[in-house]
């Protein structure tokens, strides 16, 4: 475990976002640490399918981000249209 430095201002998000949401910060500052990294590996699906994601993944035992990653198929790169 590290210590994480982050703003006053993000500082009191994760305060009152855990405690509207009834979780530690530090569990709170976790949870969006996992939705953001996910988020990132699997950008063409949204939030409510990153959440059945993680609930998945929870169900098999917890979060282990090389299964968490597996269970969900590439998805190809679209093409780029190329300006002319």
């Amino acid at each position: 475990m590290g210590i994480v430095k982050i703003s006053d201002q993000m500082h009191e998000n994760l305060r009152v976002a855990s405690n509207a949401l009834s979780r530690s910060i530090n569990a709170q500052a976790e949870h969006w640490m996992r939705i953001g990294m996910l988020a990132e590996l699997h950008p063409h699906l949204d939030h409510s399918e990153i959440c059945q994601m993680l609930i998945r993944a929870e169900q098999a035992g917890g979060f282990d981000l090389a299964t968490v990653a597996a269970s969900v198929p590439a998805q190809p790169m679209q093409s780029r249209r190329r300006v002319q």
